[in-house]
């Protein structure tokens, strides 16, 4: 059976990367992969053995285009409603949070926040298939 260990994005500004990564979800850098013409980044925090990847590639002035192919990182919290709060005083904007219920049933409590990179990530409520 394969194992999932990460995930990579590409990033222009390392640093503001990672103050986002670590002030919204606690990711820190378990591993720093230096090469001529890009950086690897990997981070990590101690919730998951999970990584997120941050690719930098070095001379990159413009931001990337995510085009439409891309849809979302997610991440679960045990309190929505505190990380809510939490991700407005840090100044993080945070989307409005949603309760998702299709058929009257709540499926699912959640919020998305974007990246600097114009990347969404959900912040789901740790519950149901959400763990």
């Amino acid at each position: 059976m394969a194992k999932p260990i990460h995930s990579m994005i590409r990033v222009l500004d390392e640093a503001r990367s990672l103050a986002f990564y670590e002030t919204a979800f606690g990711l820190t850098v378990a591993d720093r992969l230096d090469f001529p013409e890009f950086t690897l980044v990997y981070l990590s925090n101690p919730e998951s053995g999970f990584e997120l990847e941050l690719t930098v590639n070095k001379g990159r002035s413009e931001p990337y285009d995510l085009g439409d192919g891309y849809g979302h990182f997610a991440v679960s919290v045990a309190d929505l409603d505190a990380e809510h709060a939490r991700f407005q005083a840090a100044g993080l904007a945070p989307r409005k949070l949603v309760e998702f219920a299709p058929a009257g049933e709540v499926v699912a409590r959640f919020f998305f926040v974007a990246d600097p990179d114009g990347y969404q990530i959900e912040v789901l409520e740790r519950s149901g298939r959400f763990r």
